[in-house]
């Protein structure tokens, strides 16, 4: 199953941090707060539409010797998204073992999903090792950020290739995209030779109607490939 984040348990747990801040506010403003955390709730109840998450990427792609070789990923959760797992690291410091043991967990739902990403090279979808070169888990300001280095399960050949590939929940209902086509980047080796164009969809009017249509209990068919059809494809050109 799709990583999902409990978003309504993560509203709760923001209202609850506004709450354990009590005694440090002045009346008024623990009120105000207060207000602003029942409609914050009351609007999460009322959100029905897909997507209901949302994911930044960023990838930089890894070559050596004339081959390309991994995806350095970083997936940045939005708030809402980060709220929970922020939640259970507490004050945990960096790389103590309560993140190692978060990350191993969010790691493993990306892991059973091919890391929610599609490679392809004439035609053909080219396979992932089955666990990623490295991983972690921590917090920026508000929000959990999840970088992980996939490697390809065989190195393809740089020298006049051509690639494709696309990271989406299939449901659509975590949103994953790259907020600016510098977002994909290459490293020393292949800016030298290719060129990286990323290119988002415009699904028609009948298919982002649908996805208006789906709660969160909601799965879309999965013959459809809904998420497929909002996601963003990033292709690679060399010469």
């Amino acid at each position: 199953m799709p990583f999902r984040v409990r978003s309504l348990i993560a509203e709760f747990w923001l209202a609850h941090r506004i709450f354990r801040q009590r005694k440090i506010m002045s009346a008024r403003l623990y009120s105000g707060m207060c207000v602003a955390a029942v409609v914050s709730l009351l609007a999460a109840r009322e959100a029905l539409a897909h997507p209901h998450s949302f994911i930044s990427l960023k990838t930089d792609i890894i070559s050596e010797a004339g081959q390309i070789t991994a995806l350095k990923m970083r997936w940045k959760m939005d708030e809402i998204t980060s709220a929970d797992l922020l939640y259970d690291a507490g004050d945990a410091a960096p790389g103590s073992p309560v993140w190692k043991k978060l990350a191993a967990e969010v790691m493993a739902n990306v892991i059973g999903q091919h890391y929610f990403t599609e490679f392809w090279h004439n035609g053909q979808k080219v396979k992932f090792a089955a666990t990623p070169l490295a991983y972690g888990l921590a917090r920026e300001g508000h929000q959990a950020v999840l970088p992980f280095t996939l490697p390809l399960a065989h190195p393809q050949k740089v020298s006049g290739a051509r690639y494709t590939f696309a990271t989406f929940d299939p449901t659509y209902y975590v949103s994953m995209s790259y907020d600016a086509p510098g977002d994909v980047t290459l490293n020393d080796e292949l800016r030298e030779r290719c060129k990286v164009a990323v290119k988002t969809p415009q699904p028609d009017a009948a298919v982002q109607d649908f996805a208006l249509s789906l709660d969160k209990s909601d799965a879309p068919p999965e013959d459809m490939d809904l998420g497929k059809q909002f996601a963003q494809e990033v292709t690679l050109q060399c010469q």
